[in-house]
């Protein structure tokens, strides 16, 4: 079996291939794994890339549902753990009128508490076009933000763009 850092970000563009490979980082390191979901079936789409997410994964996968209490339960898991993801989370929290820099940091602190291994996924919202609101030009920045702040934690970052894995940080 593949050793696995204690954190590993997994960066990429919407459909890159990020989630398919933060899956088998997990599952050719450990016997078996949370799968910790920050996605709300917020409408039919989403519900239908929950639903695709969730046929993909066998047994192996144990799910805990986390929109929001992310660091608490990256902080009680006790196997190894894959977040998808980041990104939605922090949709999630912001949308909840969180504080986003407290929220951030509860998470930092229980990445570097964590019990096991954890693999990140995480948009990389930056590529692309200017957001035309204030809200999602917020987002935007705080995503950036928490990806940065996650990346410098991380013992290993990879950014996946079709399908393709690049190591950033720690090897492949």
């Amino acid at each position: 079996m593949a050793a696995l850092p204690a954190v590993t970000l997994v960066l990429g563009g919407v459909r890159s291939g990020k989630s398919r490979h933060a899956e088998r980082l997990l599952e050719e390191a450990a016997e078996s794994a949370a799968y910790i979901a920050t996605a709300e079936p917020g409408d039919a789409e989403m519900a239908a890339r929950i639903a695709a997410h969730r046929e993909r994964r066998g047994g192996f996968w144990r799910t805990v549902e986390a929109p929001l209490a992310l660091p608490e339960t990256v902080r009680a898991e006790t196997r190894p753990m894959l977040v998808d993801c980041l990104t939605l989370w922090l949709s999630n929290a912001m949308l909840a009128g969180r504080d986003i820099e407290a929220e951030t940091g509860a998470l930092l602190a229980a990445l570097r508490d964590a019990e096991a291994p954890v693999v990140l996924v995480a948009n990389e919202v930056g590529l692309g076009l200017v957001p035309e609101t204030a809200l999602g030009r917020r987002f935007r920045d705080a995503a950036g933000q928490l990806n940065q702040e996650v990346a410098a934690l991380a013992d290993r970052v990879v950014f996946v763009a079709a399908g393709l894995p690049l190591a950033l940080k720690g090897g492949a």
